[in-house]
């Protein structure tokens, strides 16, 4: 009999807000690791919906890849907020 899959798991807070990454978990399938990872993660009611992931199912780059990957960003200055000229009575931002 082999492993159960690794499931990620993501919790969004009562707070609202985006999810965020609490932790892994073995599960047969994504039945049980959603019920796995409210009894696991949120054992004192702090989240509002759960999201779980196949692991196997995650690409992600490496942070060795962190140059190639970022320096074609810094080329668009457009981009950065030091680029635009915000008006004195629009305020803080």
């Amino acid at each position: 009999m082999g492993e159960w899959p690794l499931w990620e798991v993501f919790i969004r807070g009562q707070h609202g807000g985006n999810h965020r990454h609490v932790g892994s978990l073995h599960a047969p399938d994504a039945e049980k690791a959603v019920m796995n990872a409210r009894d696991v993660y949120t054992r004192r009611n702090e989240g509002v919906s759960i999201w779980v992931v196949r692991a196997t199912d995650i690409t992600a780059s490496a942070p060795g890849e962190k140059g190639p990957l970022f320096e074609p960003s810094n080329s668009k200055v457009y981009r950065h907020p030091t680029f635009f000229d915000i008006p004195d009575d629009v305020g803080a931002m």
